[in-house]
């Protein structure tokens, strides 16, 4: 093993471990530049709540919080914000009217559209510059990595949230 030392339990050699440390913060540098197509339109957490709403479609507040990764009370002030941008709805459940709805709006799923674009861009122009077996190679261990994260949320352990 060589760098940093590793997780004596897991067995994790500390450069692998430091290694996609460096990875995420790349990843979150290119989130965020991604996120320059919001124009100032919507905060990170806001944008974040539209982003579960795309994926979720009309659902009750309590489950895209849970989506969101956020908090109950939270859900309610970004989903007035972003309401009154015309960027989500807020309905009631037919079966409940003490349960509140909420949707992405056209332009709501727009505005995600974009920023997903843009991300992707930036991602292909990364990988661009790689060989197409490096490329296939990367696209694997992502894939891999995102679902083992995805069954340690399912075991109660944190996974990804959406960004």
């Amino acid at each position: 093993m060589t760098g940093a030392p590793g997780n004596a339990v897991t067995g994790v050699d500390g450069s692998e471990v430091a290694d996609l440390e460096m990875l995420t913060r790349t990843l979150v540098g290119i989130t965020l530049q991604s996120m320059e197509a919001l124009g100032g339109e919507v905060t990170l957490p806001q944008f974040r709540l539209l982003l579960a709403a795309a994926a979720l479609g009309r659902a009750p507040s309590s489950r895209l919080a849970e989506a969101a990764g956020v908090p109950a009370s939270s859900v309610t002030r970004l989903a007035d914000r972003l309401a009154a941008h015309g960027l989500l709805a807020r309905g009631t459940d037919a079966r409940s009217r003490s349960i509140v709805t909420i949707e992405i709006t056209g332009a709501g799923r727009e505005l995600v559209e974009r920023v997903v674009a843009r991300r992707h861009e930036l991602l292909a122009a990364v990988l661009a510059r790689m060989a197409p077996p490096e490329r296939a190679a990367v696209a694997a261990a992502a894939a891999r990595f995102t679902a083992l994260a995805a069954g340690a949320a399912e075991r109660g352990g944190s996974g990804p949230l959406p960004l």
